[in-house]
């Protein structure tokens, strides 16, 4: 199983970027996928997820800005990020709980995009 993301970059405070992460692989199910980010010297954080029941769940510091969503058919899911501040600087990591062909339920990470907003 691989997660792959897309869609980082550099952008002005007060523009808009939209992540994308696609899973691909022997994937029998995928159930809660989310948005981490992890800034320098800080710990990776929750940013957003949701369930397969579309149950979602944000970070205050994101709620009225963000939008997470996703597309069960292409085992993918987005972030909408506007009104970038400074503070969202940060590398961005999708996590997916996938159910393998052959095997238990398992968190999967991808590998990060970086995402840069200027003041």
């Amino acid at each position: 199983v691989q997660l792959v993301e897309s869609g980082g970059g550099l952008v002005q405070a007060g523009g808009s970027l939209r992540l994308s992460c696609a899973a691909s692989g022997r994937i029998k199910s995928i159930n809660t996928m989310g948005w981490y980010r992890q800034a320098p010297g800080k710990q990776r954080e929750l940013v957003a997820e949701i369930t397969t029941g579309d149950s979602i769940d944000y970070a205050d510091s994101v709620k009225g800005r963000f939008t997470i969503s996703r597309d069960n058919a292409k085992n993918t899911v987005y972030l909408q990020m506007n009104s970038l501040k400074p503070e969202d600087t940060a590398v961005y990591y999708c996590k997916a709980v996938v159910v393998p062909y052959g095997a238990y339920s398992d968190n999967y990470w991808g590998q990060g995009t970086q995402v840069t907003v200027s003041s």
